[in-house]
């Protein structure tokens, strides 16, 4: 049996990457999908592997990439070695845009979305203590947050206005019904 790729989507400051290092640490049986972008390393924030824009081609070109996107001026990649990962029956975490869901949808045999969601209020907060985007860039980035995600998907909506144990503990019992029963 495959794994599973499990898309974790929202708006810019919604708090993907908490989450999916939270939902590691919960069960170290899913592997986080380490991302593949044209920002530089010191930029901080989640743990990926910052690349020119001219080596990431060459990268796409190679096929080196499962997906690949352009958002908010940058280019992201989840490497395809996350096959790998799925074949041996892993469930695998990736931080995907929500504008890749169907071609993710045509790429992985099992794919599920959880789909995380704040107020506006949340959302402006920690992306301006995030410190990484002007006030022009959070702007933009606060209007693109009510992407729609595409209805024949298997989505799982969860809030993540407040504690990030109570989103670890909501996502958990939704993808991983047997286990958080105790049935597995």
């Amino acid at each position: 049996m495959t794994g599973r790729l499990i898309a974790i989507v929202g708006p810019s400051g919604v708090g993907k990457d908490s989450v999916m290092i939270a939902l590691h640490k919960q069960d170290a049986r899913i592997v986080l999908a380490r991302r593949v972008i044209t920002r530089p390393s010191e930029t901080g924030g989640e743990d990926f592997e910052s690349v020119t824009a001219a080596e990431f081609a060459k990268r796409a070109r190679a096929n080196d990439f499962a997906l690949c996107w352009t958002a908010h001026d940058l280019q992201y990649g989840i490497p395809a070695i996350v096959d790998a990962d799925l074949m041996a029956g892993r469930d695998v975490l990736a931080n995907l845009s929500r504008s890749v869901l169907c071609q993710a949808q045509t790429r992985f045999d099992r794919l599920e979305v959880v789909a995380l969601t704040a107020d506006r209020a949340a959302l402006s907060t920690r992306l301006i203590g995030r410190g990484r985007e002007t006030s022009a860039q959070i702007a933009k980035r606060l209007d693109r947050a009510q992407t729609v995600i595409p209805h024949d998907l298997k989505t799982h909506v969860i809030d993540n206005s407040g504690a990030l144990s109570q989103t670890v503990q909501t996502a958990m019992a939704q993808l991983f019904p047997l286990r958080s029963t105790g049935c597995e």
